[in-house]
Order: structure tokens, then sequence, then C-alpha cells
């Protein structure tokens, strides 16, 4: 791995590019930086998995450009999910879908769930935009020790293990997305992250 890159026109074109060859990316997202492959690549992600020191039952984050590419990865979007998506999306609320089948066991954990966001760092929108694509979303760290919130912070972290890292300035750390699933129709919070569960619920209220 060369030095950061700029997150400009050319920067971005070079992460995509490396992300089609199964390469592995770093990028700022709304929270912390976010390490991106292929979410369908399964070599690609187990590499992830090995880098991060990530057990494996756990599954993988991905960011969306929007709702236009839910059904790559989801058959099933719940009609109270397309209420929180209007009222949170783009940011901080990753919501929990049923998955489809096809996708790789190391992105849904065996879990037969994913787990969707989109972003509202421009960095990672046109990263996203640019791929053509979904990518993954998990924060830059080796599991168990602090995300990274700066292009350094990846570099010291990985130490040449990623591919490339796209600078896109310090990002606010502190928490990381809020994470909300449905269980037998009952809006549950898996994890709460920088926006409050009560405030989600609140906005599900309306609809339920």
């Amino acid at each position: 791995m060369n030095g950061p890159v700029a997150a400009d026109r050319e920067g971005l074109a070079h992460a995509a590019s490396l992300l089609r060859a199964g390469g592995m990316v770093a990028f700022p997202t709304e929270t912390y930086y976010g390490l991106a492959v292929d979410p369908f690549n399964r070599q690609a992600l187990d590499r992830l998995f090995v880098i991060k020191r990530r057990p494996r039952h756990l599954p993988i984050l991905v960011l969306v450009s929007g709702c236009d590419q839910l059904p790559l990865l989801t058959g099933e979007v719940p009609a109270l999910y397309h209420q929180l998506i209007k009222r949170f999306w783009p940011g901080p609320l990753t919501l929990v879908c049923p998955a489809l089948s096809s996708l790789p066991l190391q992105l849904t954990g065996d879990t037969s769930t994913v787990g969707l966001r989109q972003s509202p760092n421009e960095t990672a929108a046109a990263l996203v935009a640019v791929f053509g694509g979904p990518v993954t979303a998990t924060s830059a760290n080796l599991t168990g020790f602090p995300a990274a919130v700066s292009a350094s912070e990846v570099a010291r972290t990985f130490a040449g293990e990623i591919d490339l890292i796209v600078d896109g300035g310090v990002t606010p750390g502190g928490c990381g997305s809020t994470l909300v699933g449905l269980n037998r129709g009952e809006l549950r919070c898996i994890r709460e992250g920088r926006i409050a569960f009560a405030a989600v619920q609140e906005a599900a209220a309306g609809f339920l």
C-alpha cells in the first residue's frame, strides 16, 4: 500500500477499481473510518475477517446508495423500514433486513439477515456511487480496539495490510450507527449508537 489518496475523482476511481479486483479500501463515514470490500466477493470477505481478526459469526454491515440497491441484498424490506428510511437516511441508522439466500455467509454471519444503511458522508456516498454497488462498511479497527477516525490512524493500525486509504479528513468518532431490527413485527434495538433508539421509536410510532 502506498500513502493515502485524496477523496477526489482520481482517488475514488482508483479505490473503485481496487474493489472490483477484490481489494480492500479504507474510507471515512459519518462515524469512523470503514473498511470496504465487494460484499459479493467471498475471497475479499475472507481477507477482511483475517485482517480485522474478526470472529466469523459476526455479520458485516453494508452501505447502499439508497433504496434502489436494497433488492441486491434483501428481498423483503418491511413497510415500517420505509418510514424509517424517509426519516433517517442518509444517516447513522442501520436496518437489519432478511438477507437474500444467495449472499455470502461471511456477510450475514449465517444469521439470514443483513444490516444496511446509507451514509451521509460525502466521500462514502461517492465511493458507493463510483463503485456502482454496495460496499462493506465495518469499522477500521482490530476487533476489540477503538475504531480509526483518521487516515493516519488507519495506516498505523493496518501497516500495509490493506490496499488503499481514501483520506476524507477526520471523522466524528464517538459512537457508531444505531442498529435496529424487527422481531415478530416489533421494533428492537440491537445497538444504540449515534441516533437514540427513542427517536427511532418515535418516528415509527405513527406507522405502528
